[in-house]
């Protein structure tokens, strides 16, 4: 079965009633867990931005906390699968603030991870390109915001 274009789907659902709707998302929210976790942020967390970085900073401590650090390759296996989860989120977001903001906060429990990933050329690669792709970021930002960003990118340099 070929998918339809966006553009085709969003045509259809103009001609939908409420209801039908209402039955399209639920039954979409049943199939996968990223569509359910869209589905909420769109609902209940986009209101309040704030409120969903802060839960994500949770969970990534969280994450942090767990790693099994007896060999360098659990510890870059779970830090990968922490930086996919904090991309996903940030697509969920879609606001260039949030996605600073959640990379920075990666960084900064990066850099004071135990044991240190300066033994570890792969975590320092990707470290570094993170460091990058925030300061790439940085600069579609208001120009109050890139101030204080690069003071904190500028504190994060190892």
């Amino acid at each position: 079965m070929k998918a339809a274009t966006v553009t085709q789907i969003k045509k259809d659902l103009k001609f939908r009633s409420n209801d039908e709707l209402i039955e399209l998302c639920l039954r979409l929210s049943k199939f996968k867990k990223e569509n359910k976790e869209l589905l909420t942020y769109l609902l209940f967390e986009a209101e309040d931005e704030e409120g969903f970085i802060k839960s994500i900073k949770t969970h990534v401590d969280l994450q942090f906390e767990v790693i099994n650090t007896t060999k360098f390759y659990y510890i870059k296996k779970s830090i990968r699968k922490i930086l996919r989860e904090i991309k996903k989120y940030i697509r969920y977001s879609k606001k260039k603030e949030t996605e600073v903001e959640l990379l920075l906060y990666f960084c900064e429990k990066l850099k004071v991870f135990k044991p240190s990933i300066h033994k570890n050329t792969t975590l320092v690669n990707l470290y570094e390109r993170q460091i990058d792709f925030i300061f790439k970021k940085i600069t579609a930002l208001h120009e109050d915001l890139q101030y204080d960003y690069k003071k904190e990118i500028e504190d994060l340099h190892l």
